[in-house]
Parts: structure tokens; sequence; C-alpha cells
């Protein structure tokens, strides 16, 4: 298997609990909570870790919270590399209404970075790549929207293209990437159907329009290989002459906290073994199944991740 090393700029420490009915006013009386470390890149990790892969864990974590944080992924037992952040890690809370079964999420903002930091980070990166980097997750308040093409470069600089980058971000991070063109970019891309359809300026509907979008983006160098996740409806994928759409498996959803990243988790595990990019698409669907069945926080099984395999059926789509 080949090393991967996770990047979370912006980790939380997750708070999950239950209340019976979520209303203005009184106190709520909450359930005991339960305590996960989050953040995009802690989570793959995690996911890499439940479905029995290995991986590395860069954390900028800062303050009481950050210490907790890495304990949690230590007792996980997950690798870490701390990045000192520039303030205390922030804290996100999770309520579920038992009742209704809606969830409420609450997430607090990072601590802000400067030029400085950023640049601690890109050196640390760099400095810990060896075969596939996966950076995930939101960017602390600070942290310039051409982050992800900033790394790009400088893996590509210090490996000579042998570290591959594997992004799944939005908003300002994804508009960056998808306007710089040509260059040094990132192995791979994901993104949600919304997060793509804000980026098209115009709805996606059907699978082949969302293949034809990402094909786009790959043949303009965004990316070598372009994922799209549809929820429900699965994802597609486009690579240089190869357009995918592989299926969700029919579940039912208790939560959507932490589908994506066990889709990537799962994803990159299964491009670290060097398993193909049907197969990834496929374990990726699997693991984002098997992650809308647990509550709150928590993330994909193993075993419902395998067993999820076989709906999860790839097909090709028309160029």
């Amino acid at each position: 298997m080949r090393d991967v090393l996770t990047v979370t700029l912006n980790p939380a420490l997750d708070l999950s609990t239950m209340v019976d009915e979520v209303r203005p006013g009184p106190k709520l009386r909450c359930a005991p909570p339960l305590t996960d470390p989050g953040g995009g890149g802690t989570n793959v990790s995690r996911a890499i870790r439940f479905l029995g892969g290995s991986s590395r864990a860069l954390v900028a974590a800062g303050g009481a919270t950050g210490e907790r944080l890495l304990d949690l992924l230590a007792e996980a037992g997950i690798g870490t590399l701390a990045l000192a952040a520039p303030g205390e890690t922030r804290q996100s809370l999770s309520v579920t209404d038992r009742g209704t079964g809606e969830q409420y999420r609450f997430v607090l903002p990072g601590p802000v970075w400067g030029p400085a930091d950023v640049g601690q980070a890109l050196g640390a990166i760099a400095g810990a790549a060896r075969d596939i980097v996966v950076l995930s997750g939101s960017q602390p308040p600070g942290v310039p929207e051409d982050f992800p093409l900033r790394l790009a470069r400088r893996l590509a600089g210090r490996s000579g293209g042998r570290v591959r980058l594997i992004v799944d971000t939005s908003g300002g991070p994804l508009r960056a990437l998808a306007a710089a063109g040509r260059g040094p970019a990132p192995w791979v891309l994901r993104m949600d159907g919304e997060e793509a359809e804000e980026l098209a300026g115009r709805p996606l509907p059907s699978d082949d329009e969302a293949a034809r979008f990402a094909a786009g983006l790959v043949d303009r160098g965004v990316a070598e290989v372009v994922i799209l996740a549809r929820g429900g409806d699965g994802a597609v994928l486009a690579a240089p002459g190869l357009r995918l759409h592989a299926a969700s498996a029919p579940v039912k959803v208790v939560s959507k906290v932490g589908a994506g990243d066990s889709f990537v988790g799962a994803l990159t595990l299964a491009l670290a073994r060097d398993e193909g990019l049907e197969m990834a698409l496929r374990k990726g669907n699997a693991a984002a199944s098997a992650a809308v069945m647990t509550e709150a926080t928590r993330l994909c099984r193993r075993e419902d991740a395998e067993a999820l395999l076989a709906a999860c059926v790839a097909r090709r789509l028309p160029d």
C-alpha cells in the first residue's frame, strides 16, 4: 500500500448529542455527548482506519482543544503529525431532535492564520509527503483561496510529480482551482453536486450532464480525475478517455454527517492499493452509503461498506 498523508488545516473537536425536542426558550436537557476528532482530513484518516488501512494525519492543532483532538486520534490508532495552529482549535456541535429525527449542526470558526502560518503549513506538508496527500475540509480564516493550487505546485516542484494530491474542497478554493487552467494540478478533485452546479453556473440534473461537466474540467487541466458526488444518485468520474457512474446503495439515511469523508477515505485507500479508478469509485460510494446508516458524527463501518459494495454497480457513460 502506498503511503497516505491526510491534511487538516481547520480541524474541530466534534460533539454530538440528542434532545427530545429542539425549540427556543427553555433549557434543553441533552443526552451524554459523543466526542470525536473532526475536520475533513482527520475524518478521512479515521475512515481509512475503519476500513482496514492506515494513514498519517497532519493536523494543525492549538490549545487544550487541539491537545484533546490529537489524543483522540492517537487513541484511534492514527499516527499524527502536529502542526502548531495560531490559536485554539475550534469545536462543533451536532444536536439531533428525537421527535423529528432532524439534525442541527453548529460549526464554530477556526483561528485566523497569517502568511507565516500558511508558509509553515506548505513546508510541513511538502516535507512529510511521500506518495499520496489528501487535502480535505474547510480552510481557516486568513488562508488564501488558492492554497490547494499552491500546494499542488509545491508538491510537484519538490517530488518531480511523484507525490499525488487528492483534493476535496468547495467555495473559493474550488473556484480558484477551476480558474487556474494548465499547470501543476491535483491528481483527483472531488466535489458534491451542489458545489458542481455552483461552479458550472447551471443545473446538472443527469449523470450524463454531470459527467460532461467533469470531463470539461479534466480537459482544461484542472485535475487529472474529477469526481462529482450526487448523493442518492451515486457519483460520476471523469478522467482522460473515461467517464463512469457508480450507484449508491439503497439504505435508510440516519445521518448524512461524514458521508463525504467516508467516500474520500475509501476512494483513497483503494487508490493507495492500486485497485483502479472504477473500483475506487465503487468503494467510495459503498463507504458513503455505509456512513449515512450511522448516527451523529460516526463514519462508515467496514462490515457495512463491504456488504454494500455489490449494490454500487459502475457503468461507463458515453463520451
